[in-house]
């Protein structure tokens, strides 16, 4: 992988981490590739049980696309008529999104800093946000006269509901961590040099979890999302069978039972 993204794993935590803190963390083609590469890859291994998605510096997580790329490959474009550059949503953005959220494991995203229009995307498409209370988001796309993506018209308005995420579309402004604690955004805000630690510490908790029952609390939350009851239940009556048949629910009842702490094996 290019080495403006660095991948690790260690003890069933894959660690990701955006690596251009000169660039604020933006997203050219170079990183695009070696983030997409990286999340498929995590999400595939049965190995890695849990993913922290973070990113170097202390400035931003990531602003989003890279405009000083960009604008070379628009004027790229007006020049052969290919229109190629906005074809990074296809190939890049919602490959990424889709591992991220589709993941048959919890992925944790360390906000160290400003996460706007794809990085406030890839922070939502986690399943929980660690948020420095140094960070701010920002939708970002309207003021460059772009519409959403990364998932964002899909994921936002889920979290902080239709009219607000709408407010915030239009309207591109900072939010800041406590702001984006109250709206449901962040899960956890601490000091910013706690911010490693403290995210750390959650993806590696739940790196030692029951990962068949993690990963049946993410797809039944995304299918309740846009099913009915009726369907909801009889999704949740599939996937806790699926999750009852794991050799971590056996020992999870063992344990119990023994008055002890489980010790999961992740299957």
């Amino acid at each position: 992988m290019a080495d403006t993204v660095l991948y690790e794993v260690s003890d069933g935590l894959a660690t990701i981490t955006l690596n251009r803190p000169e660039a604020m963390n933006a997203l050219n083609i170079a990183t695009k590739v070696a983030l997409r590469d990286a999340v498929r890859t995590a999400a595939a291994d049965d190995a890695v049980r849990a993913v922290l998605l973070t990113a170097a510096g202390d400035r931003a997580f990531c602003v989003g696309q890279d405009l000083k790329e960009h604008i070379g490959l628009l004027a790229a474009d007006r020049e052969t008529g290919s229109g190629q550059t906005m074809s990074t949503v296809r190939e890049h953005y919602n490959p990424i999104v889709r591992a991220l959220a589709g993941a048959a494991k919890p992925v944790v995203a360390a906000v160290n800093g400003v996460a706007a229009g794809a990085g406030f995307g890839f922070a939502l498409a986690a399943d929980y946000r660690v948020v420095a209370d140094t960070a701010a988001f920002n939708t970002s796309f309207a003021g460059v006269a772009l519409t959403a993506d990364s998932g964002i018209s899909w994921t936002l308005p889920r979290v902080v509901g239709p009219a607000r995420a709408a407010d915030l579309l239009l309207f591109p402004r900072s939010i800041s961590a406590q702001d984006a604690y109250e709206l449901g955004i962040a899960n956890r805000v601490v000091p910013a040099a706690e911010l490693r630690a403290e995210a750390e510490r959650v993806a590696r908790k739940l790196a030692e979890g029951p990962t068949v029952a993690y990963a049946a609390i993410k797809e039944a939350v995304a299918y309740g999302l846009t099913h009915s009851l009726d369907e909801t239940l009889d999704k949740e009556e599939e996937l806790q069978v699926r999750a009852g048949r794991s050799e971590d629910h056996t020992i999870a009842v063992q344990a119990f039972v023994n008055k002890e702490k489980p010790k999961y094996l992740g299957r």
